[in-house]
């Protein structure tokens, strides 16, 4: 028998999955090698704006690119649209984005956080990557969705966040506050509360 689906929840114009507030995640780069920059067929979605600040980054950011990174950066610049006509990072070979660097270990990291953590930039990198596993959709309505995109790639975030009893909306209180505002965050633990006490 099928498990039945809950429905979606709205939370200001924000339509979200209750896997948001249900399941555990807690990103370990020990486990996945920050696999999520360098799988996949296309870049990061990006929002119109961002281009602007990554080209802002880039001067900071491109000592720690790769040259193949860089020689795509040249012929076509740091985004492109991808079949769909969405606007992405550009990638290098079909699939890694041309923002990755690796530390000593071997570890892929981004390198417009990299540089932004060292108060290079001001700027950390865009929104899509820091909402991840959350994926942003615009509605006809004029809504916001947010969906969980489950990845086996991940299968050791979410681990670590059932061993930490870390939930995902909590690991992503950061970067929810920076794209919907502290006031909506405020709603959403609230609606998180109230959504726990419905369901036990």
């Amino acid at each position: 028998m099928t498990p039945q689906r809950l429905p979606l929840l709205q939370v200001g114009d924000v339509l979200i999955t209750p896997d948001l507030l249900t399941e555990y995640f807690c990103c370990d780069l020990a486990a996945c090698g920050g696999a999520c920059c360098i799988e996949g067929d296309a870049g990061a979605p990006l929002q119109i704006e961002e281009v602007t600040e990554i080209e802002d980054a880039l001067d900071a950011a491109w000592p720690h690119l790769s040259a193949s990174a860089q020689a795509v950066i040249d012929k076509q610049g740091v985004a492109y649209a991808d079949p769909d006509g969405d606007l992405v990072t550009s990638i290098v070979g079909g699939r890694d984005c041309v923002f990755t660097c690796y530390d000593k270990d071997g570890c892929c990291l981004c390198a417009l956080e990299k540089v932004c953590r060292e108060g290079k930039t001001a700027w950390p990198k865009p929104i899509s990557c820091a909402l991840y596993p959350l994926r942003e959709k615009r509605l006809s309505n004029g809504l916001v969705g947010l969906n969980y995109h489950r990845w086996n790639i991940c299968d050791g975030a979410i681990k670590k966040g059932r061993e930490l009893h870390l939930p995902l909306y909590r690991f992503l209180k950061e970067p929810l506050i920076r794209r919907f505002g502290e006031a909506w965050y405020e709603e959403l633990e609230a609606v998180a509360k109230e959504f726990s006490s419905c369901i036990r």
